[in-house]
């Protein structure tokens, strides 16, 4: 995979001859069209397609690079050339701003995200047609000089844009193989729960949507004397963020090649009409195409080759592999790493005074307080609606508390965001298990390992995965989706993503739901070597054999507040807990 980038720039360099052979400007033109497509595809697919963040704003930031360069050529004399990295500096600018308000708002994401960036096409081509920028006549680059690069006019822009694609690959391609890509496909999957794990999602957003305008401002700039007459109508419409998302979607968007592919392909055929005067058909084909994608090649041309390849090499009547046996023992080195040189088993790790959450005026937790000790298992429990899960959830970052306090190791956590967190040494499960469904379950381990784990290289963070699915009795799963798992197994991935961060506490919810009896007893015999390596653990869960057979404490809950604590056999048998948490009488 490592020839990857080489290839990319072996083919640019082959490709910056083809000016050499004096073919009409015609064929420059064309050329430099499906190369300018292939930016905007490709640079949409940086946000949108990797992030999940569908965007309708592309022709915004197309159009704020176009009037960047236009303007500063026309009205301030300034070169061409000079005037690019401006175009692409003030829409990365006009995007950034724009992110740093969206995604700050849990609700502004799917549609609601698609249409806001829509309306901002709409909005800055208003204010440009009504300021001296457009002033409703456009502006004129035809005393502009094209800069002598290529033999011609028409080659230049066409080694211009051959350039802008070169690089936006080699960027794509190194964002999806990088700790980067891999946050951003996380977020695609499941925000809330890549958050938890410890990526570091706005910041993530942030950099994808800075990029990908960048990109589109950059092709803007050059399109701007391309087409040497600009006009606002012409510029700020539905259509370039409609025909990229076409392409990228055509091609494949979870693939850095994918948008490339569809620009290719959808130029192509466009021009094919168009030479034929067939104009009108091949509009028409292109909606026939985008209908044909959605509803029978969801994921792409693309990664229907790639499934078409790996159907050729798989080998005719193959056994499944067996199921891999659990390890006896966590791997060496983690289990050195989870023992802390700060002190023994004992010592309180973990405090919660006071915590309190609410919810629209419910109090789901009312002032609890709790201490975790290093190296015991915590049993939590409580009717439901008594507040475990909600104290989980607070203590992982995933709601901010209402009040009170949470100290982690002598640290407050109070006000941290989950992915910083999960980055101080706390992990959790789901009750329900949330897998990033569109990765494979080693990616799913290995994204716990490179940001709850801290681990910078991807290769590096798939090994220590690997170690983690061996623990857990998953490695012969490690291509297979997460829709591919049984129950029992999806939970088991729940625990390899857990341990992956490497933590020193582990919040469990309710991890036994649903298991039968037989699994049950493989899950306890697990959560007991966990603990065995030296990390803590805060045990919420129903099922009582499995609390007796664990805990070393428990602490009941009732309406949010703290019923009881202490050893599991003195704390069942208290008439209040009984009457709570069983549904006997208290006088039973």
């Amino acid at each position: 995979m490592q020839r990857t980038p080489f290839a990319i720039v072996l083919g640019g360099a082959a490709l910056a001859l083809l000016p050499l052979a004096g073919l009409p400007a015609f064929y420059d033109s064309l050329f430099y069209l499906a190369l300018h497509w292939v930016v905007l595809a490709t640079s949409w697919n940086i946000l949108s397609g990797y992030s999940g963040y569908f965007s309708f704003g592309h022709g915004a930031f197309f159009g704020t690079g176009i009037y960047t360069s236009a303007t500063l050529m026309a009205r301030f004399d300034w070169p061409f050339l000079w005037t690019l990295p401006a175009a692409a500096l003030l829409a990365a600018l006009l995007g950034v701003a724009l992110g740093a308000v969206v995604f700050r708002l849990k609700g502004v994401r799917g549609e609601v995200f698609a249409l806001l960036t829509l309306a901002i096409t709409f909005v800055i081509g208003t204010i440009v047609v009504n300021t001296p920028l457009d002033g409703g006549n456009g502006v004129s680059l035809a005393a502009v000089a094209v800069p002598k690069i290529g033999p011609t006019p028409s080659s230049t822009f066409y080694l211009l844009a051959l350039a802008a694609a070169t690089a936006t690959l080699l960027i794509a391609w190194g964002i999806q193989r990088s700790k980067f890509g891999a946050g951003l496909f996380a977020i695609h999957d499941d925000e809330d729960a890549a958050e938890v794990m410890g990526v570091p999602t706005f910041r993530y957003k942030l950099y994808a949507l800075a990029l990908s305008c960048a990109l589109a401002g950059l092709a803007g700039g050059i399109h701007s004397l391309f087409l040497s007459y600009v006009t606002a109508g012409d510029v700020f419409t539905i259509t370039v963020p409609l025909t990229v998302v076409l392409m990228s979607v055509l091609g494949g968007t979870r693939h850095w090649a994918g948008p490339a592919i569809g620009a290719l392909a959808i130029t192509g055929l466009l021009y094919s009409f168009t030479a034929s005067d067939l104009a009108v058909a091949g509009k028409a084909a292109i909606g026939a195409i985008l209908i044909a994608a959605i509803l029978f090649m969801p994921e792409g041309i693309l990664e229907r080759i790639r499934r078409f390849q790996r159907a050729l090499h798989a080998k005719p009547g193959s056994a499944a592999p067996a199921a891999a046996p659990v390890p006896a023992d966590p791997p060496p080195a983690r289990k050195a790493a989870s023992v802390s040189s700060s002190g023994g088993q004992g010592e309180v790790l973990l405090r919660a005074q006071g915590l309190c959450k609410s919810f629209k005026g419910v109090r789901a937790l009312a002032g609890v307080d709790v201490e975790v000790r290093r190296g015991e298992i915590l049993g939590l429990l409580g009717p439901n609606g008594s507040g475990k899960s909600t104290f989980i959830n607070v203590v992982s970052g995933h709601y901010a508390a209402s009040g009170g306090a949470i100290w982690f190791e002598g640290r407050c956590l109070n006000g941290l965001p989950a992915h910083r967190v999960a980055g101080s040494g706390i992990a959790r499960t789901y009750q329900i298990p949330r897998p990033f469904g569109h990765l494979s379950v080693l990616k799913n381990v290995e994204i716990a390992a490179l940001f709850g784990g801290a681990i910078r290289e991807p290769g590096a963070a798939s090994r220590q995965a690997m170690k983690w699915l061996e623990f857990t009795g998953l490695a012969d799963k490690r291509d297979a989706r997460p829709d591919d798992l049984n129950l029992h197994q999806r939970k088991f991935l729940e625990l390899a993503r857990a341990l992956a961060s490497r933590p020193r506490l582990v919040l469990l919810d309710e991890v036994l739901c649903g298991l039968t009896p037989s699994e049950i007893d493989d899950a306890v015999a697990l959560i007991r070597r966990i603990r065995d390596q030296g990390a803590s653990i805060v045990f919420v869960e129903h099922v009582m054999r499995a609390v007796m057979a664990l805990t070393d404490r428990i602490v009941v809950f009732d309406h949010g507040e703290l019923l009881a604590e202490g050893a599991a056999n003195d704390v069942m048998q208290r008439p209040e807990v009984m009457s709570a948490y069983l549904g006997v009488a208290a006088h039973a």
